[in-house]
């Protein structure tokens, strides 16, 4: 046995008795190093990356290429970090509960959040529902922007047509870690509604997701925060 595979031993029985809320970010990281440095001490390089980008989260949300610009950090262990979000975010998404009905907002938000889990740029999603809300799907109709002028509506009305939806709740992040509705969102947002109301659709509401919150733009209007904006 070599000078730290006690440590390495140690560590894994550690998470196996307390789980991850038992350990700290740097010994969580530290433990997923092991599998893509099978030798050494990962320790120091565990501390340099959490300090670099902050938290254990930051770490995992930065992209390959400022991965590997960490001392210690090759391409084998970029894509290992990288594998951990991406490889969550399927675990979420395929843990997801058609046939779920849907009664708030607050629902419809833990059905759609892991689609944005880890996600780098902007994505539009769409959950579709019954005439009894329950859960159809769920369908990425654009990546990219919001605005009403890039959208594909008819992207989204197909979609939700071909689940025979009767409603929908729009969904999109804001990279950008603004936890409120822009100009163009609420623009967006009544352009869409008006078209999928043309074809029999129902636009429930749209939700943003930002760094871990969710807004519900129909909850911030009867809240008196709608902006006043020029139509296009």
């Amino acid at each position: 046995m070599g000078l730290h595979d006690g440590h390495r031993q140690r560590s894994k029985r550690r998470y196996l008795a307390l789980g991850a809320e038992g350990m700290e970010d740097h010994q969580l990281l530290e433990l997923l190093l092991f599998y893509a440095i099978p030798q050494g001490d990962v320790n120091e390089l565990a501390h340099r990356l959490v300090d670099h980008f902050g938290s254990l989260a930051g770490v995992l949300d930065a992209p390959a290429e400022e991965l590997k610009k960490v001392p210690g950090v090759g391409e084998h262990t970029a894509v290992l970090l990288k594998l951990v979000p991406a490889i969550g975010g399927r675990y979420q998404e395929q843990r997801g509960a058609p046939g779920q009905i849907i009664h708030s907002p607050e629902e419809a938000a833990a059905v759609l959040s892991p689609y944005f889990f880890g996600a780098a740029n902007e994505m539009v999603y769409i959950l579709c529902l019954d005439g009894k809300g329950k859960v159809l799907g769920v369908r990425k109709v654009s990546e990219g922007s919001i605005y009403a002028s890039d959208i594909n509506i008819r992207r989204i009305a197909e979609a939700a047509m071909s689940l025979r939806s009767a409603g929908l709740y729009l969904a999109h992040n804001h990279i950008s870690n603004l936890a409120f509705p822009s100009a163009a969102d609420w623009q967006t947002t009544d352009v869409i509604r008006s078209a999928l109301a043309g074809v029999g659709l129902e636009l429930i509401d749209h939700l943003i997701f930002v760094d871990g919150d969710v807004l519900s733009l129909n909850q911030s209007e009867s809240g008196g925060h709608r902006p006043v904006y020029e139509l296009l």
